[in-house]
């Protein structure tokens, strides 16, 4: 079984608008931290979702152009 690891990403994003860190997203969908940062920097590359720096952690949030869309 293939994990989309994208659409899973964007689905917990969509229910959390305030965001959550690379690590709060890998500990929900039970995934390694470093294979969510590589989708996490596709999907932030692409403008679908925001980071922003908070202490030495990223916030993730969906961008408001991917809000929009959904």
């Amino acid at each position: 079984m293939k994990n989309n690891f994208r659409e899973r990403i964007l689905e917990l994003l969509k229910s959390r608008p305030d965001g959550l860190t690379i690590l709060d997203i890998s500990i929900q969908l039970r995934a390694n931290r470093n294979t969510i940062t590589k989708y996490i920097y596709e999907l932030s590359g692409a403008g679908v979702i925001n980071q922003r720096r908070i202490g030495v952690a990223k916030l993730c949030s969906l961008s408001k152009y991917a809000r929009r869309d959904k």
